[in-house]
């Protein structure tokens, strides 16, 4: 079987619409991207109120092997804009770095720095300008969003035996070295992906990680428990113009609540952190372009937690935005996050969560 043309990216590639051609000589390509996002946002948190300028620079590679075989990386780094000159190395980081082989019959294979298989699924309501998408996926945590160290296989059209349902299997190596925060390690994992999409635009998807849980994180955490483990189920209906997704997720011994260290105190009285037995999670977020260059965006999001007989939202809000195209370079966006969670709850008051409301606009260039 003669290897067929294959894009430039072999998982889903999110943010980024277009990019810049570089080189196409003797069957090499190189590609570069970018983007500058200059933002601004208003809360009474403080965390969350200010300036959240950043820039972010990539390029993905193509080699042709031969008539069935193909290379192929990507890297992509984030640059924040906001700090002070001399200080950017604490707010700056590698978002993804990995290579890997594609061939025609057998799939791709690929390690470095990726997104988690649970993403595949979770991609469904990443739509927003701004907020979205963020119940229980974080960077380094698991095979949830961006991951370090993960080898993943993806087959396409279920060894073309099934049209447009493709298969994907990763593991993750560990990372417990002492350099890395707490909640950020994860030992031995594996997950997979079944995804489903249609010609007429429907999507349908699930997707499961598990993985060992460090010493360090079984002793300090607040949650011994020997494995972390998320599966998640979603819908999607995209025409191009209108789009609508929808993930329900469970995840247990995994996603972390309230202060922002390790120190437990009385979860009735006190403020603490822990790592949660079971967290609950919903997700649904819609859009739609205009021929005018207008796309309003809502979505609605929340996060039910359970941890050592307590239960309560951790996260809960709805989202109102609209983003303008100028044309496919330039865009400028007004993102509302309408905080639901309730000041009064046992939950919110022992973890500190935040309950404001948080407003961002800006504008942003892309290539």
């Amino acid at each position: 079987m003669k290897l067929k043309y294959m894009p430039l990216l072999l998982v889903p590639f999110y943010g980024f619409t277009q990019a810049a051609e570089i080189y196409n000589k003797d069957s090499n390509k190189l590609d570069f991207y970018g983007r500058l996002v200059a933002r601004h946002q208003f809360s009474d948190t403080v965390s969350a109120d200010g300036d959240k300028t950043y820039a972010r620079i990539g390029f993905k590679g193509l080699t042709t092997i031969n008539d069935t075989l193909q290379g192929f990386g990507q890297w992509e780094y984030q640059i924040s804009g906001n700090v002070a000159e001399g200080q950017e190395g604490n707010h700056s980081r590698t978002r993804l770095a990995f290579a890997g082989l594609k061939h025609a019959s057998l799939g791709s294979l690929d390690y470095g720095r990726n997104y988690g298989v649970i993403y595949d699924v979770e991609s469904f309501t990443d739509i927003l300008p701004v907020f979205g998408a963020d119940t229980y996926t974080r960077p380094d945590t698991f095979m949830q969003l961006r991951a370090g160290g993960v080898l993943t296989w993806r087959g396409y059209d279920f060894f073309g035996l099934v049209e447009g349902l493709n298969l994907a299997i990763q593991y993750q190596g560990k990372n417990e070295d002492s350099s890395r925060a707490v909640r950020n390690q994860n030992g031995d994992g594996v997950g997979a992906s079944l995804v489903w999409q249609s010609d007429y635009g429907l999507s349908l998807g699930t997707a499961y990680a598990g993985s060992n849980r460090t010493d360090a994180q079984q002793q300090k955490s607040g949650n011994n428990a020997g494995r972390a483990e998320s599966l998640n189920a979603g819908i999607k209906y995209d025409t191009g113009k209108f789009l609508i997704g929808s993930v329900y997720a469970e995840t247990r011994n995994m996603i972390w609540a309230g202060g922002s260290d390790w120190t437990l105190g009385d979860a009735g009285y006190g403020k603490w952190g822990a790592v949660t037995d079971r967290t609950r999670n919903i997700e649904v977020a819609a859009h739609y372009q205009f021929d005018n260059g207008f796309r309003p965006s809502v979505a609605y999001l929340q996060s039910r937690m359970d941890y050592n007989g307590i239960s309560g939202n951790i996260v809960k809000y709805a989202d109102i935005s609209i983003r303008y195209f100028f044309n496919k370079n330039f865009s400028a966006h007004a993102d509302w996050k309408i905080n639901l969670l309730d000041d009064d709850s046992r939950v919110i008051k022992a973890t500190g969560i935040s309950t404001d409301n948080v407003l961002a606009a800006g504008m942003i260039y892309q290539f």
